[in-house]
């Protein structure tokens, strides 16, 4: 038995998967977060079903690669009932997606989620009426602590055995004697869908359907030429259909809605501050430093101890080993690998990723792509590029993915670029290991700026290379939320476990084979391929190969530095300037091997070398200018 959860974005969908299914998939507070579809067995009252978690979208209209997927999934794909969840407190906009869902004729329960948010905003939901009115089961939850969890997923059981298939909305007549019009025309056994919901969708244009019946009844395909005619004689354009389901969720709604009192509270009036056109911008620069300084003092406090205890470890190693022997040099790059990823990437990684999945359930995130936006917007930064952008500060593959939401390819090629100059949080072991410990968080904390600053421009340059009219960014503000220990931990895990199980095992395994390169005199091979760049930015000859191993994963070039250059104590064997041009040159310089893959699938193999040699330029240009500009403070 199989279950899919279909909603719009910041419903609480994916909420619901993980509250079920362990973290699997990322909740954010902003559109793109779960952009490929997510599925997980679960044991239910003795039957095992497979819950599956579709990408969050508005409608299955097709105007975008999300919602292409979701409706190319629930109809090519066996599922036994469609779990639609709901915002409460958005109740008329996600209704209408159900109207749409309800056309499929399929077994079919709504979820009412954030009741609680409902409300807070003066709103009572008839639970009884609604359900009467849209001929399916309604249950009310609150997705984040559990409450009604069970009973949503007791409903779909019941409602998958019982196999009920809903009605559709009826629409006004002329829609109606279009759609019988047509359906004479479809035959059944030849369509993957309900007669009606075909006859919808080529009414629609829907390029899918389209696509299907011209290779299967082309027959249906002109008839609704004459049909779509007719109609357009009444009333033009291929809207019509999202309009009139809109009017019927606000009508279903506005039966169905008790308004009362709104409580004001002070969730409420901290808009005011973190919203302003100027103390918000206040604000966002606080919360970062703070964010930073948080960090920072965490890693720290970890770092040091840790770091001397591996030296002490080294030392003991060495001692018991013939010195300057391949097995002595073999082992210390065990150690220094296993050390890296425990004593320089984890101790800053962890807090950061946590710091990130706070602000993310809060709902800061899409309060501060409001504030960005107004600034990205005049330097010619389209500002749908702001949710891909956000997510890069996780990790630049999801943030690639997230593209996909975007509209034309113009746009997800510059959002997917300047994607890729976000400082992941791999990046970040780089800036809080090297600069931060040895020259202070303020230091990092301007490389951020600094980095912020390069990507307006990049945006500025792309948008006048590839001109085009940017249309202003619509995006909803959710309601700021308590979030859940356990979400928060179980998403910092989710992230964390990426670097453990994948990156780690690399980076010990690099270490090693550094060790052997260097005990075999081979490195320096590698390093007289890197040597133009190293040369040019003043860099020591031997972090060619640790520039290699980046393109791995971010985090190695920092431990391959300390391999290297002999040292894992930096402020030994490298200057404040090198530091700095070092990690400037890192950010930059190319993506990592997973999100190079992702570029490909995405976006193409021409905008992947594209990307690869932009990214190679910027990183020439701004680690030779902080070159000059930290020559003359150190």
């Amino acid at each position: 038995m199989r279950f899919v959860l279909v909603g719009q974005p910041n419903c609480g969908k994916s909420t619901l998967f993980n509250q079920v299914c362990g973290y699997k998939a990322e909740t954010g507070n902003f559109t793109g977060t779960t952009v490929t579809f997510t599925e997980s067995r679960v044991r239910l009252v003795g039957d095992i079903v497979d819950l599956v978690d579709l990408p969050g979208t508005y409608s299955l209209e097709g105007s975008n690669p999300a919602e292409k997927e979701v409706f190319r999934y629930l109809l090519n794909h066996s599922y036994d009932c469609i779990i639609n969840v709901l915002d409460a407190s958005h109740l008329s906009l996600g209704l209408a997606m159900t109207v749409e869902l309800l056309e499929l004729q399929r077994p079919m329960i709504v979820v009412l989620n954030m009741v609680d948010e409902a409300d807070h905003l003066g709103m009572r939901v008839d639970i009884n009426k609604l359900s009467e009115t849209l001929g399916v089961p309604v249950v009310p939850m609150i997705a984040r602590i559990g409450r009604g969890v069970k009973e949503v997923f007791l409903t779909a059981l019941r409602t998958a055995r019982l196999k009920n298939t809903p009605h559709r909305i009826r629409y006004s007549q002329r829609l109606e004697d279009a759609i019988a019009a047509l359906s004479a025309f479809i035959d059944p056994q030849r369509s993957d869908m309900a007669v009606d919901a075909a006859a919808i969708k080529l009414l629609e244009s829907d390029p899918l359907i389209t696509e299907l019946f011209q290779a299967r009844q082309p027959e249906a395909i002109q008839a609704t030429e004459r049909v779509r005619s007719d109609l357009a004689q009444v009333d033009t354009g291929e809207q019509v259909f999202r309009l009139e389901r809109h009017e019927a969720a606000q009508e279903i709604a506005g039966r169905v809605i008790l308004q009362g009192t709104r409580k004001l509270t002070l969730r409420d009036k901290l808009d005011n501050y973190l919203l302003h056109p100027i103390w918000g911008y206040l604000f966002l620069l606080i919360v970062l430093y703070l964010f930073f300084q948080g960090v920072f003092a965490f890693g720290g406090l970890i770092e040091g101890p840790l770091m001397a205890w591996f030296a002490e470890l080294e030392t003991l190693i060495i001692s018991h080993l013939p010195p300057g022997g391949i097995a002595s040099q073999l082992a210390v790059g065990l150690v220094q690998g296993i050390s890296g990823g425990l004593g320089i990437v984890l101790p800053y990684l962890v807090p950061f990723l946590f710091g990130l999945g706070l602000l993310e359930d809060v709902g800061y995130l899409p309060r501060i792509a409001f504030l960005v936006d107004a600034f990205m917007h005049r330097i010619g930064l389209h500002g749908a590029a702001i949710v891909p952008f956000i997510l890069g500060f996780g990790c630049n593959v999801p943030s690639i993915m997230a593209t996909r939401t975007l509209e034309d390819k113009r746009e997800r090629f510059i959002a997917g670029a300047l994607s890729t100059l976000v400082p992941c949080a791999a990046r970040l072991a780089v800036v809080f290991g090297l600069v931060a410990f040895y020259l202070g968080p303020l230091a990092a904390l301007l490389i951020y700026v600094f980095v912020l600053f390069v990507i307006a421009i990049t945006g500025r340059i792309l948008s006048r290379l590839l001109p085009e009219d940017i249309p202003g960014l619509i995006l909803e503000i959710p309601p700021y939320r308590v979030p859940t220990v356990r979400a928060v931990f179980q998403k910092t895990w989710f992230r964390v476990k990426e670097f453990i199980v994948e990156a780690w095992p690399i980076l010990i395994a690099g270490s090693v084979f550094l060790a052997l390169l260097n005990a075999l005199n081979l490195s320096q091979f590698v390093d007289i391929i890197f040597r133009p760049f190293t040369w040019l930015l003043g860099l020591p000859s031997q972090v060619g190969t640790t520039l290699l191993f980046g393109i791995l994963r971010k985090e190695l070039s920092l431990v391959m530095l300390g391999q290297a250059l002999g040292s894992m104590d930096f402020s030994q064997v490298l200057t404040p300037v090198q530091m700095i041009t070092y990690t400037i040159f890192v950010i930059f310089y190319m993506p990592c091997l997973a999100t190079l893959v992702v570029i490909r699938k995405e976006l193409g193999t021409r905008s992947m070398w594209a990307i690869m040699g932009l990214s190679l330029v910027i990183a020439t240009v701004t680690a030779l200018l902080a070159r000059g500009v930290s020559s003359l403070i150190f």
